[in-house]
């Protein structure tokens, strides 16, 4: 439950903060604030939670856990507020927003002069759903917020409108006490001793936590679930060309049927023949336009290709079968964490199931099959990736004609670049240049020993040669599993 405006006034009417210091101030989770006041030598810390479901504000017995990190708004009040005095508090009208005037003493330009005082406003919007924390300058100008919303100018920088848009909130007749549809509003018996402060903290004690870990378990399944969708349709696809990859032998049996019945003539897009190998007769798919020993030169190449490749498929089947587990384990152990906090730094940390790569690269990085794909997403990170992490045996790739990243493959011993990787890297060529709106382009690509740094250029820009073409269309499911394995699935 949330509290409604009612209990927000009983709560601000039990607590005695006008004239108090705030002397510490923790941000606990991404939603709360914990501000340490002090006043007629007794100290009191107010917590301020904008949770979906628990948003409310009431006095604590003892402070919160501090982050493993210092958080960005937390961070924020500690430079602005934090020894300053709450000059007011009041909630605005029945709309379950609370305002508190802040005067903070700064020291003035001149040596010797008195201090002088710096006023802030700290806004409580504590609607579920909709909360926010957010602090406003003596000019009206928003510092930050807890939760920045560009639709409603909660955002450094932007004038303030939060007591504009609520210039109809008035305090509601005792008789008609209601707010919306009629609902009337009444301060809720809950259990327990003490204040109201104190049972409203007990309350949110034993299930507060809990409403907000369902929340963030409702999030990373929602997340998890979106990468694995995108893992179980790439391994479908794998496993269908590695099904097809091992039966590679049969194509080089169809390139010796043709080699074996050259006089024949191709009148349609099947050649029927004697199959010598199994028995009976084999309609072979044909082009038309080619000789028979072109065509029978085609299921050599392809049985080549296969059989080179398999390894590789097999490999990059096996990766993102791994990947799947790893994900489906990570969600377990999200799932069995008992502590809200940890459940959300794992989150904003894009989850546990981000690998550790090892070795940094500028701009973004990913391991394909045992490949190393790497994009510069502007011109200080092509350069640096040009100096500093490539070699001249590695592949350079561009989009023709379309400002945008350098992608580079990293070489691997006596291995040729396979054509999904050569795909793989195409796509994000397009996917990252100016070019990514037309569905794709065409795309060159050389070796990083054959590009030769502009005179006089700008930073990054190089002059490719024995580069070859390679026309990409962007194909999506690709592109998801790509920026799957960079990290970057949810842009």
């Amino acid at each position: 439950m949330s509290l409604n405006w009612k209990e927000i006034d009983l709560v601000l009417s039990e607590l005695d903060l006008v004239g108090a210091k705030i002397e510490r101030i923790i941000q606990p989770s991404y939603d709360s604030v914990s501000l340490g006041l002090y006043k007629a030598g007794a100290s009191i810390e107010l917590l301020i939670s904008i949770a979906q479901g628990a948003c409310r504000i009431h006095s604590l017995t003892s402070p919160p856990p501090k982050p493993e990190r210092p958080l960005r708004f937390m961070e924020c009040l500690r430079s602005r507020i934090r020894g300053g005095r709450i000059e007011a508090l009041r909630q605005l009208g029945d709309e379950r927003v609370v305002r508190m005037d802040i005067s903070v003493p700064r020291p003035a330009d001149e040596e010797g002069a008195p201090l002088e005082l710096q006023s802030y406003r700290l806004y409580a919007r504590l609607w579920s759903g909709a909360g926010n924390i957010v602090l406003v300058d003596g000019e009206g100008i928003v510092v930050d917020a807890i939760a920045r919303r560009p639709r409603r100018g909660e955002i450094s920088g932007q004038k303030s409108t939060l007591e504009e848009s609520l210039a109809g909130a008035r305090r509601a007749e005792p008789a008609s006490a209601s707010s919306g549809a009629g609902r009337v509003f009444e301060i809720r018996e809950l259990p327990g001793e003490g204040s109201f402060n104190q049972r409203v903290e007990a309350h949110y004690a034993a299930r507060g936590g809990e409403l907000s870990r369902e929340r963030l378990i409702a999030t990373a399944r929602e997340r998890y679930g979106r990468k694995s969708r995108v893992l179980e349709a790439r391994i479908a696809e794998l496993e269908a060309r590695a099904q097809e990859f091992r039966g590679a032998e049969r194509w080089r049996e169809l390139g010796d049927i043709l080699m074996a019945n050259q006089a024949m003539t191709i009148a349609s897009k099947y050649l029927d023949c004697e199959d010598f190998f199994h028995g009976g007769e084999v309609s072979i798919p044909v082009e038309a336009r080619l000789s028979i020993v072109e065509n029978a030169q085609r299921y050599y190449e392809r049985h080549r290709k296969a059989r080179s490749g398999l390894a590789d498929l097999e490999s990059e089947l096996e990766a993102a079968k791994t990947s799947l587990r790893s994900l489906g384990e990570e969600l377990a152990a999200l799932e069995a964490n008992e502590e809200p906090l940890m459940i959300a730094r794992a989150l904003a940390k894009g989850g546990a199931a981000r690998e550790n790569r090892g070795r940094s690269y500028p701009g973004l990085s990913l391991e394909r099959a045992g490949w190393t794909i790497l994009v510069g997403r502007s011109a200080k990170e092509n350069d640096e990736l040009l100096r500093r992490h490539v070699r001249g045996s590695d592949l350079w790739l561009h989009a023709r004609d379309w400002p945008g990243s350098y992608v580079f493959v990293r070489a691997r011993r006596d291995k040729s670049v396979p054509l999904e990787i050569l795909l793989d890297a195409g796509n994000l060529a397009i996917y990252y240049s100016k070019g990514r709106s037309n569905g794709g382009g065409n795309v060159y690509y050389t070796f990083v020993k054959y590009l030769r740094r502009a005179k006089d250029g700008p930073k990054g820009l190089v002059i490719p040669t024995q580069e070859k073409n390679l026309a990409i269309r962007l194909d999506e499911a690709r592109l998801k599993l790509l920026r799957s394995l960079i990290g970057a699935d949810e842009g």
